[in-house]
């Protein structure tokens, strides 16, 4: 049943976006007047029709496949999920200092992931005569795989799948060869060891796999395992550095294939239509 008492959060780039906008009005239809827009545009359809809203302020947007507004949309996400948890006391206020203190902290850390670019520069030249790719990742990070393979099929056209890496043995381990890359986001957390064994399987089918790490995540590298280091583990804010590699991966495949990374073809800037 409807709950009066229910936030309901709308996400959209643009804030057009046809089918959040109609989520967004039946739920206002059913009571749930609560409601917060996380949108990057101050002047949109989302954002005039909630009651709240966080504007994410990432700048114009000018590519159709825009990767700042969701790096920016998961930094409003977490400060969403520390001020909830302080409004229903589970945040103390040390916890809260560590949180800040990581979020003041991201510009540095997203600055020392850039610098990796020129090694993420060399691996995209070899998927620029690939047809497929498979990315994989754990917990949170799954949904980072699912935003490293929505980007790699965007702008460079290889098609891409992404995976829970959990399910790799039900159904797309059939689908590693030679010529499948597969690309894991692999933080150094709790799931690190299950994924150290999901990559294993990817190794023994002779899949070749590129892997972005944390450091003291502890996957040698070899023959058909490349391994790239991000410099630190971020804990709760890790997605967000894992997910800017993944981009610039993408970004940098399909300069090689000569594609136009604003303009993808078939694709709108704003999703009107349902």
């Amino acid at each position: 049943m409807p709950d009066a008492d229910t936030l309901v959060v709308v996400i959209s780039q643009s804030g057009e976006t046809a089918d959040t906008l109609a989520a967004l009005k039946f739920a206002k239809g059913l009571g749930m007047t609560k409601t917060l827009a996380i949108c990057n545009v101050p002047e949109s359809a989302i954002v005039r029709e909630t009651a709240l809203r966080f504007v994410t302020r990432a700048g114009p947007e000018i590519g159709v496949a825009s990767t700042k507004a969701f790096t920016t949309q998961l930094a409003a996400l977490a400060l969403l999920t520390l001020a909830l948890a302080k409004v229903n006391g589970r945040l103390s206020a040390q916890a809260e200092a560590e949180h800040l203190t990581q979020l003041r902290h991201l510009p540095v850390a997203v600055a020392k992931v850039v610098e990796l670019e020129p090694e993420i520069e060399r691996w995209a030249q070899r998927f620029a005569n690939k047809q497929h790719a498979l990315f994989l990742g754990r917990g949170m990070h799954y949904p980072i795989a699912l935003e490293g393979a929505l980007k790699l099929k965007e702008i460079s056209y290889i098609h891409a799948e992404a995976y829970p890496a959990g399910e790799l043995k039900h159904g797309p381990l059939a689908l590693v060869d030679k010529d499948m890359p597969v690309i894991s986001v692999a933080p150094n957390d709790s799931l690190l060891e299950k994924l150290k064994s999901n990559l294993q399987e990817v190794k023994a089918r002779g899949g070749e796999l590129y892997v972005f790490a944390d450091a003291g995540s502890e996957i040698p590298e070899s023959e058909g395992v490349h391994i790239l280091h991000l410099p630190e583990h971020y804990g709760m804010l890790s997605p967000i550095l894992h997910v800017i590699p993944l981009q610039l991966l993408s970004y940098h495949a399909a300069l090689v294939k000569g594609t136009d990374v604003d303009k993808p073809r078939n694709l709108a800037k704003s999703v009107t239509v349902e």
